[in-house]
């Protein structure tokens, strides 16, 4: 069964397009179909999977306001890296605007994606760093929510409209949306701030903040500007370790998650 997921974050630099990079390269080297879905004007997850954005003849915006068929804006990636990639670049942002005209705007990934829904173990959408009709539209498609965060002064405040915004799409557009984790990213643990927030959230969040740690690593900082995920620019980096970790412990939630109803009867 798939398991579609929208990383977001409204706040920009906490590492949302490096974490939807490596964590799809990473589930795929556990051997799963993954599928990367680029729906940033930035086009960064695009060129950190290897993939030129301006190289693909369609991309999210042709498949968000033309109707594309979505199969025709699948692109690989290097092998190496091993999933499929819907790209983005600057074309998008002109989607911003034209989506607000459009009837039933709000689903149109969705509807998109529930043609090859089924090709696919996992679905990650790279959102845009704000709350626009992109990310609603992210939000809309997707089962779960991983929340990137930098453990930092203004992290909190930034969760607070994140989470007030979850709410509204899972009781107007989506009821099955749930926050599936939130990830500490760039971590510093010889920062005393790092860890006050660090606490602060599994506090308020318990189990909902995953085990798992993006500590700050040069070799994963390093890898976007060569194309590659972290895990096959230097897959013995701390940065490469830490998010095959983070698949794994996914996995292994989303295992306990079909458990439950057997356990239960």
């Amino acid at each position: 069964m798939t398991t579609v997921f929208a990383v977001a974050n409204q706040k920009g630099g906490v590492g949302k397009t490096t974490s939807s990079v490596n964590l799809a390269a990473s589930l795929a080297a556990t051997r799963k179909k993954v599928l990367l879905v680029d729906i940033d004007p930035q086009g960064n997850a695009t060129s950190g999977s290897g993939v030129d954005k301006y190289e693909p003849e369609y991309t999210s915006y042709d498949v968000l306001c033309d109707e594309l068929p979505i199969e025709q804006a699948i692109t690989g990636t290097p092998e190496e890296s091993g999933f499929d990639l819907i790209g983005a670049n600057g074309d998008l942002t002109a989607a911003e605007v034209q989506l607000l005209d459009m009837k039933m705007r709000e689903f149109r990934l969705r509807n998109a994606l529930a043609r090859i829904r089924d090709r696919y173990d996992y679905i990650i959408i790279d959102c845009p760093p704000s709350l626009n009709m992109l990310t609603v539209n992210a939000l809309t498609a997707a089962d779960s929510v991983i929340v990137p965060i930098q453990c930092e002064y203004y992290a909190l405040e930034g969760l607070t409209s994140l989470m007030n915004t979850i709410e509204k799409i899972r009781s107007v557009l989506n009821p099955k949306l749930h926050i599936g984790g939130l990830l500490r990213t760039m971590y510093d643990p010889r920062n005393s701030l790092s860890n006050d927030v660090s606490n602060q959230l599994i506090s308020h969040f318990g189990d909902k903040v995953y085990r798992t740690i993006i500590p700050r690593n040069v070799r994963l900082a390093e890898a976007p500007s060569h194309g590659a995920p972290v895990i096959t620019y230097d897959p013995k980096s701390r940065g490469a370790i830490s998010y095959l970790a983070l698949a794994g412990e996914i996995l292994r939630r989303e295992q306990a998650l079909k458990n439950q109803p057997a356990a239960a009867s």
